[in-house]
């Protein structure tokens, strides 16, 4: 066993006191040495309970034979560090994360791990971290919130963050607004919706590195303790398999992977996220991949905030594997790959059928294609990626004068003081990854702009990132990134820009010797950086790779 490199031998005698310091006995030295890797932190809702997890899948390894060793990671709340420069740290942290993970593993050698992850950037950190150490993994989340509640209406997130625009419109009344503040978000979870952290959790589950039910099952339910029992129990029997984590992560797990996040609709960082975990597991995927499946998918979910169902409501249902059993009615699941539980069909075998509404049967989908559209044309030379399940049908199609901001604040205080107007593009750039640094997430804007009524009349495109929240015409990942040179940092006030989501174009409809004049002219601005985001400026790749550090290409 890994583990034996501190416990067998008489020179590990020194390593077997620091040990029993710990309360390790003869008898559990004998046994399997297992990491138990939690985010677990008092300032995230999405991760205060799981302390309560971790408790439950260390008793589930005990009950199996092994010896639990937890640890916990950094992990960033998004809604917390939403519209200010903590943003700016968000998906920085996921290389950390992996970084930390792979430290500490090496350090001291444990034999399985279990990930206890629950919000976007720590699942795929997590995930990217049991690529490199590839000892037997399994995953178990916190699970989402339950939606909030305000007379009939059903709330997430999405709602509070789009209260700000309305009430900045003068549609809703302050008071309003509190009374939803006061319901939202009702308690501990992943936030409620078809959210990043949701759609990780949900994906995790479909490529084989979680038991059924991990995406779905509600954070304050008790399936969610008796799952992450199980989830201890199950580590073991991976041991004795000796089932790693590169057994299943393999091109036709991604493809599975692919098809689940183009049926539910889930957020477009998945694509940032997929594309990293892929580069970590050694069979890296293009956009142009990724947006051959999403062509060829049928979206059969909708989930908030593309409508007012949520994930309680699929869990219900069936949750993921009834999704992946109706996909597998058109053969679009690849069902004989190892999961670590059984292959892919075992699982579907055992999962209801479709319920014909929250699960739309395949002769019934909500799209033909699938939830996420990668976009190209002079303007996105590299790619970018629009939700595009959650954009009205009027804006399938769009052309519009650009308003030009070099950052989220100055989009913002403009649409705050109305000075966006129907019709209007608003670009936002050098929020790249490095030109953030860090890819900020962008929900303000895009909800403001819904909170105002303009979400069926205004795009918005950006070299930063959208939150799973964002709905609307909001196109982003566009690389190559300003602050690399790409083209949109030549785009000025008034130029038309063209968005033909079915046909898959984003292009700046300006003559080449114009951009070339302007090219000419083109310096990034200065950046005056320190500490770890000058370090992740100066690694970090395109949003098209991932933004993956650069030596992983």
């Amino acid at each position: 066993m890994r583990s034996d490199l501190l416990k067998e031998g008489v020179s590990r005698a020194p390593h077997r006191s620091l040990l029993k310091a710990l309360g390790i006995t003869d008898t559990e030295m004998k046994r399997p040495f297992i990491a138990v890797i939690s985010s677990k932190s008092d300032y995230i809702p999405g991760h205060t309970h799981l302390d309560i997890i971790t408790s439950a899948v260390e008793a589930g390894i005990r009950n199996a034979g092994g010896v639990p060793f937890r640890f916990d990671t950094i992990g960033v709340c998004d809604g917390l560090a939403m519209n200010h420069k903590g943003m700016k740290y968000s998906l920085s942290s996921r290389e950390l994360i992996a970084d930390s993970i792979e430290v500490m593993l090496t350090a001291h050698p444990m034999d399985a791990a279990v990930f206890i992850p629950n919000c976007d950037k720590i699942v795929p950190g997590m995930l990217m971290a049991a690529c490199r150490m590839n000892i037997p993994s399994i995953f178990v989340s916190g699970g989402p919130m339950l939606p909030g509640k305000s007379g009939n209406r059903r709330l997430s997130l999405t709602d509070m963050f789009e209260a700000v625009g309305s009430c900045a419109a003068g549609s809703m009344e302050e008071s309003e607004m509190l009374e939803l503040e006061d319901k939202a978000c009702p308690g501990c979870g992943s936030c409620s919706g078809m959210f990043t952290a949701n759609s990780m959790n949900c994906l995790t589950e479909v490529i084989g590195m979680a038991l059924p039910g991990n995406g779905t099952i509600p954070a304050v339910s008790a399936a969610r303790i008796r799952l992450a029992k199980e989830t201890g129990e199950q580590v073991i029997t991976l041991l004795e398999n000796n089932l790693r984590p590169l057994d299943i992560l393999t091109p036709a797990a991604f493809e599975n992977a692919l098809r689940a996040d183009m049926a539910i609709g889930c957020s477009s960082n998945t694509v940032l996220h997929i594309t990293a975990i892929s580069y970590a597991a050694g069979c890296p995927i293009s956009l142009e991949y990724i947006d051959s499946i999403g062509k060829t998918t049928p979206q059969i979910c909708k989930l908030s905030p593309a409508s007012e169902v949520f994930l309680t409501d699929l869990n219900d249902v069936g949750g993921i594997q009834a999704m992946l059993r109706e996909l597998d009615r058109a053969v679009l699941i690849n069902r004989d790959i190892r999961t670590v539980s059984g292959t892919v069909g075992e699982r579907l075998d055992k999962a209801p059928a479709a319920d014909g509404m929250v699960i739309r049967e395949l002769e019934n989908p909500f799209r033909q294609d699938g939830g996420i559209a990668i976009l190209f044309g002079n303007l996105a030379k590299d790619g970018a990626v629009v939700k595009q399940g959650a954009v009205k049908p009027e804006m399938m199609v769009h052309s519009g004068p650009a308003r030009v901001f070099e950052s989220e604040e100055d989009a913002n205080q403009a649409i705050l003081e109305c000075k966006i107007k129907s019709g209007d593009v608003v670009v936002i750039r050098y929020e790249g990854p490095k030109g953030g640094p860090g890819m900020r997430e962008m929900l303000s804007p895009t909800a403001n702009i819904a909170g105002m009524g303009l979400d069926d009349s205004v795009a918005l495109i950006t070299d930063g990132r959208f939150s799973g929240a964002t709905r609307g015409a909001s196109i982003g990942h566009v690389s190559p990134e300003a602050a690399a040179g790409g083209i949109i940092g030549l785009i000025e006030e008034g130029d038309i820009i063209s968005i033909d989501i079915p046909e898959r174009k984003l292009e700046l409809l300006v003559e080449e010797s114009v951009l070339e004049s302007r090219r000419a002219n083109w310096k990034p601005p200065v950046q005056n950086l320190s500490g770890y985001a000058k370090r992740y400026a100066q690694h970090v790749t395109s949003g098209s790779t991932g933004a993956v550090f650069d030596d992983l290409l």
